[in-house]
């Protein structure tokens, strides 16, 4: 047998410490993440600082954009209705004018996206200026972060509608997909820098109370609408997504009913029913982007957890009867985190060359349990990916407005 050399012993010793630190995890014992951070040691304002105030510095010369800039004929709703396209399907070869067909994993670049970069771009720009008013209590950043607000949620001509009615439309087939409700995974970070930015009292009252409604109206859209319920019922990183979003919209409106709902959710439908009995998530191992949708997957689940876990309900050490949970999940995924080159499984079709990025999963996680391996692995790793695609499946980005 050939020794193995330095580099492969060194990467393989680092993996099995992070999977010997999770077998012997046990419940955290600071019940807020600003004070596991603190006795973790780990600073997110200085770590984040200069990269904080070099894009909100950019933001404060780029106006507010909402989707009312731009439009499609091929959409089925009006100038205030967001509106995306399936991203896998393409015009069939054999009839120009026939429905559309599936290439799974393969973008149509043909696709309406400008809603959903318009969409992007805010949950890049507002958060990063909240961030930048949070680090220096500079009002410039706050007053830009409320126009955007302002643009997306309050002005009537340029709000957007608070429904996905037309999102993941597939020309021949469908106007809009509950699988569209992923779309504003973009909104998540927003809700969580809306209550950061009211502290800067730069956001009037009328204008906070009108932002609320149309959060607690599209929440009222997601838990009862056909395309909500499709969305919540969906087995793979849809349903997560779901969740992920109902729980940090409930948060921002105080909706704790679905709060709860949420939390028994993650209990008895995402952990049981996607995580499998070694860690790994079977529905996206599946797919053609086996890698990302792996860790686009626990991104979304980990993020639901930091959302909906208090001290006495903590997410992150549940576990199901016969031991599956975040732990498990963790256990699968981090040792390939640390050496894509260990990945078992084919390569994605797209893409694979732009992940690992700076994961939440891994800071949540690491403060979560206590693991100072998480928190370096995390420091690591780049957190402002330029290609799109990462872009869009990496939503959450300005740390210091979650821990």
């Amino acid at each position: 047998m050939r020794a193995s050399s330095p580099a492969i012993s060194s990467r393989r010793q680092f993996c099995l410490a992070l999977g010997a630190g999770l077998g012997a995890l046990a419940a955290p014992r600071f019940s807020s993440a600003a004070e596991k951070s603190r006795a973790a040691g780990i600073d997110i304002a200085t770590i984040d600082r200069a990269r904080i105030l070099k894009a909100a510095n950019g933001y404060l010369r780029e106006e507010p954009i909402s989707i009312t800039a731009y439009s499609s004929p091929r959409s089925a709703g009006g100038k205030h209705d967001y509106f995306s396209e399936a991203d896998y399907w393409w015009p069939d070869p054999k009839s120009s004018q026939g429905p559309y067909i599936q290439r799974d994993g393969y973008s149509n670049p043909e696709n309406f996206v400008d809603h959903r970069h318009a969409l992007i771009r805010l949950s890049l720009q507002m958060p990063a200026l909240t961030a930048a008013w949070k680090l220096t209590k500079d009002n410039r950043y706050a007053s830009h972060a409320a126009k955007h607000l302002k643009t997306w949620f309050v002005d009537p001509a340029t709000l957007m509608n608070p429904h996905l009615e037309y999102a993941q439309a597939i020309q021949g087939i469908t106007t809009g997909r509950g699988i569209g409700i992923i779309d504003t995974i973009h909104l998540v970070e927003v809700a969580r820098a809306i209550p950061v930015l009211e502290e800067s009292r730069v956001v009037s009252k009328s204008d906070s109370g009108q932002i609320q409604k149309w959060f607690a109206d599209y929440l009222h859209w997601m838990t009862t609408s056909p395309h909500g319920k499709d969305e919540r019922d969906t087995k793979n990183n849809h349903g997560t997504c779901w969740v992920m979003q109902v729980a940090e919209f409930a948060r921002l409106t105080a909706n704790h009913d679905l709060t709860g709902y949420c939390r028994n959710r993650f209990k008895t439908v995402l952990a049981p029913h996607q995580i499998a009995s070694d860690g790994s998530f079977p529905e996206e191992l599946r797919r053609t982007k086996p890698y990302g949708y792996s860790l686009f997957n626990l991104d979304a689940m980990s993020t639901a957890c930091q959302i909906l876990s208090t001290a006495e309900d903590n997410l992150f050490t549940f576990r199901t009867p016969d031991g599956r949970g975040l732990r498990k999940a963790f256990e699968f995924m981090v040792p390939f985190i640390a050496d894509k080159k260990a990945w078992p499984r084919p390569p994605d079709v797209q893409y694979f060359d732009q992940f690992p990025l700076r994961q939440p999963s891994l800071l949540f996680a690491g403060l979560a349990y206590g693991l100072p391996e998480y928190l370096e692995l995390w420091k690591t790793l780049n957190p402002d990916p330029a290609v799109e695609e990462a872009i869009r499946n990496f939503p959450i980005r300005q740390p210091l407005l979650w821990v």
